[in-house]
């Protein structure tokens, strides 16, 4: 499949992108500023996402209400995230009241009102979050497990920050960060949907021309002298031991990306993965368990996660590392990759049948690659891939040196930590 893609540069370096589904009759908007949690110094840590919340407190000339009202009483939907490298702010809309969403996204984008009042409530509300958060093992062990894969980088840091940070941060702080990043330079507003580029690029160059004509801020690279820790085993009285671990390796640039992503499909990104299979359909010890894959500039992960039954870590341990040995031990079968390509292909081309995945398939391309990738191209080279090639990489990146493993578990720690070492020797 191929996208219709268009792309313009703005005279303020802002680029405006646009995927035309003339089948459909809503449009997805999202404005993207590549900027996120590694472009964050410790003491800015979370200031990203604290921004995020804020754009939609209100503007100059619009209150929170009034932004929401707009959208939703149109019968929209609007949202935004951050990650390591991006943040967006996006809307799905009918295609009528594509103009005026659009309009009210870059309001928020450029004239944030940052209110002290709405500053501190938001304060409040950022540290019931990291609240929250710490009380789900499964999302504190994900937390663990960046920080051990890039020890005091950036890149390891929990995007949402620290409560010492958050009570800390101040209204000049969140503006000079603001002011500071989002540039021309750093800005994607990108639509999908039934729009016309022309009308997009006239939209874009009205709302957006305020935004400074400056080049996309830089980030501290992942190098060789970034340490990466070993494990982590956290003690809390919860009811299953929560497991994740990740194999630290190469950036999405690297040409592997493919291979990488059917090997994590085979090994644990479905209900028919070999993880899958192993630790909950034939042993039952584990109602989650799955693989997945991180890739930012230069550097990645491969992640596997699992809430294991208490009294059988060490068997699910087992069990993990045994079917890791066994991708580098032996080739993937022909009928077995056959499934994964087509899980993989299946799920691209279901996935972007929606207004909103093809603004953030096109807008993520431009802000990652500095082109679109067209789906076809992804495709073909999936199709490429061969057994062999997924038991070269296995036994490239499936190694003791690569590995961190955090594990939040009821268990006494210095015996998990005994079963995890024993695990790990599998790989040897």
């Amino acid at each position: 499949m191929k996208l219709d893609y268009q792309e313009t540069q703005l005279p303020n370096k802002v680029r405006v992108l646009s995927a035309r589904m003339p089948q459909v009759r809503s449009v997805g908007c999202g404005i993207w500023v590549s900027v996120g949690g590694r472009y964050e110094n410790a003491r800015q840590s979370g200031v990203s996402h604290f921004i995020e919340h804020l754009l939609f407190k209100g503007t100059r000339k619009r209150s929170a209400r009034a932004i929401s009202q707009a959208i939703e009483g149109r019968g929209g939907y609007f949202n935004a995230f951050t990650q390591e490298e991006a943040t967006c702010y996006y809307a799905r809309v009918s295609a009528k009241h594509a103009w005026k969403v659009c309009d009210i996204l870059a309001d928020m984008y450029i004239n944030p009102r940052f209110a002290p009042a709405d500053i501190d409530r938001e304060r409040g509300v950022i540290m019931e979050e990291i609240m929250m958060y710490r009380d789900q093992p499964h999302q504190l062990v994900q937390d663990h497990l960046g920080e051990l894969i890039w020890n005091k980088h950036p890149v390891g840091r929990p995007l949402i920050g620290t409560p010492e940070n958050i009570a800390r941060m101040t209204r000049d702080d969140i503006i000079a960060f603001k002011e500071k990043k989002y540039t021309g330079g750093a800005t994607r507003v990108a639509f999908a949907g039934q729009v016309d580029h022309d009308e997009c690029v006239r939209a874009v160059e009205s709302l957006l021309q305020d935004v400074p004509k400056r080049a996309a801020p830089r980030c501290k690279p992942v190098d060789a002298g970034t340490a990466q820790c070993r494990m982590r085993v956290e003690h809390k009285e919860v009811e299953q031991t929560h497991l994740a671990m990740g194999f630290r390796l190469f950036g999405r640039h690297d040409p592997r990306r493919y291979v990488l992503k059917l090997l994590s499909v085979v090994l644990g990104e479905n209900m028919s993965s070999r993880l899958f299979q192993a630790v909950r359909e034939k042993h039952g010890l584990a109602y989650s368990v799955h693989s997945s894959m991180h890739l930012f500039d230069e550097t990645g992960a491969l992640v596997v996660s699992a809430g294991l039954e208490r009294a059988r870590t060490e068997k699910a341990l087992q069990l993990i590392f045994g079917e890791m040995a066994r991708l580098m031990d032996r080739p993937v079968a022909a009928r077995e990759l056959r499934r994964a390509k087509d899980y993989a292909i299946g799920q691209l081309e279901i996935g972007l049948e929606s207004t909103i995945n093809q603004m953030m398939w096109i807008g993520e391309n431009n802000l990652s690659f500095g082109r679109l990738i067209q789906p076809e191209e992804v495709m073909a080279r999936i199709q490429e891939v061969t057994a062999e090639d997924i038991q070269q990489l296995a036994r490239a990146v499936l190694r003791p040196k690569r590995v961190s493993v955090a594990m939040v578990t009821p268990n006494e720690k210095s015996a998990q930590e005994k079963q995890i070492a024993g695990a790990v020797a599998m790989l040897r």
